[in-house]
């Protein structure tokens, strides 16, 4: 593959910013669009990500937890990553353009609901969370 000069559609640092996402999921999420091919593919596993951060595993399993609650990174599968289209770097401003228009309407940064709805999920899967250990906690004193 060859990694030209790669052309990014937007500025997406305010936005990135709005979302006030742990210390991890930034240094992940910068991380993973250096070493992106062009519309945003890494093929890079968590061991991999923590080896060259210098963070633990736990630590980027949670940046990464953050970072696909966010909607700027998705799993598709163990160690293969896709950054969201309007960070991702292209090779022209017609291939961003194409895989822009071919966006969900959730998934764009430009989304006037696009932080509230981050916000929204992280505290869905925080209570997500504290339930399931309610759960275990009445299991083990019943």
């Amino acid at each position: 593959m060859s990694r030209g000069m790669l052309f990014a559609p937007v500025n997406g640092e305010g936005v990135i910013a709005a979302l006030d996402l742990p210390q991890p999921a930034y240094r992940v999420l910068l991380a993973l669009r250096s070493r992106s091919e062009p519309g945003g593919r890494v093929d890079m596993g968590q061991t991999q990500i923590a080896a060259l951060l210098g963070l633990s595993r736990p630590s980027v399993t949670s940046g990464l937890r953050e970072l696909i609650l966010a909607r700027l990174v998705t799993k598709q599968r163990n160690g293969v990553y896709r950054i969201n289209a309007m960070l991702a770097g292209y090779e022209s401003p017609a291939s961003a353009q194409r895989a822009i228009d071919d966006m969900e309407a959730d998934d764009r940064l430009d989304d006037p609901n696009f932080v509230a709805r981050y916000h929204q999920a992280a505290e869905d899967y925080r209570e997500q969370l504290a339930l399931e250990r309610r759960k275990r906690l009445h299991i083990a004193v019943a």
